[in-house]
This record gives structure tokens, C-alpha cells and sequence, in this order.
């Protein structure tokens, strides 16, 4: 099996006609796809095994006045027939390059304390655990 990784941008919603189950945590809904992809804060990679997209990788560039630009990787998701093949590691440091082309200085995500896989590919990639407090609100 060859992977493939591809930046995804606006024009490029065809790709998404198969995906593999877990990839997303939910269908993928057209009129969602085009907003994400018309905002060029907005990246994700995509991970191609021919046609399928076995995985994706999403994030978001933060601007603020008063610190360096940011990287925030919302979403790592592989499906579980690809699991344990690298494909999110390389999809995470793929990640990290096109943040550091966009002027990006650091990245950052969170993830739950008991997802073993999750921490163990952050720590493989060189990240730094921090403990914070997750607080949610619906709007």
C-alpha cells in the first residue's frame, strides 16, 4: 500500500467522495466542506490511499497582536484499517512544515489524558505534555 499525502484547498472537495470509516468523527457535509475550505486559516491533509482517504490531519492558523502565530492541530483522525502504518505521524509533521511555511512558530493540541495512542504519537513527534483544564461551551 503506497499513502499518499495531499494538502487539501478550495477546489478540492471531489476528494472527499470516499472516505474510510473513522477518519471523521461524522459525515462530511458539503456546504461545511466549502466554508472550511474557502478560509485560508483553515489546513488539512489528507491522506490518500488511491482513491480512499484513510486519514486526515486538520488545523488552524491563529493570529494574535500580541504573540507569534500559531498552529493549532484540531484533528488527527486514521482509519483503523491503517492504523499503526506512520500515516499520522507523517501527516502530523506535514502538518508542522506547512505551519512553519505560513510563518507559524509553534502548534499546539490537546487531546484526553487516557488516549494512550494519541499521547504516544505527540511525545514521537517531539511534543511537550502540558496539564490544563478543558472547558467546553455550547453557543
Amino acid at each position: 500500500m503506497t499513502i499518499r499525502l495531499q494538502r487539501v484547498q478550495r477546489g478540492d472537495e471531489d476528494i472527499f467522495g470516499n472516505i474510510a470509516p473513522e477518519v471523521f468523527d461524522e459525515p462530511i457535509n458539503p456546504e461545511r466542506l466549502r466554508i472550511y475550505l474557502a478560509d485560508p486559516n483553515h489546513l488539512m491533509i489528507l491522506a490518500l490511499d488511491g482513491e480512499l482517504v484513510a486519514g486526515q490531519c486538520a488545523a488552524v492558523i491563529h493570529h494574535h497582536p500580541d504573540k507569534a502565530t500559531e498552529l493549532y492541530v484540531d484533528e488527527v483522525g486514521v482509519a483503523t484499517t491503517h492504523l499503526r502504518q506512520g500515516i499520522a505521524t507523517a501527516m502530523v509533521e506535514a502538518m508542522f512544515e506547512w505551519g512553519r511555511e505560513r510563518g507559524c512558530k509553534e502548534a499546539w493540541l490537546g487531546t484526553e489524558l487516557d488516549n494512550l495512542e494519541a499521547n504516544g504519537l505527540y511525545r514521537k513527534v517531539g511534543g511537550k505534555a502540558e496539564h490544563m483544564h478543558y472547558y467546553e461551551f455550547k453557543l
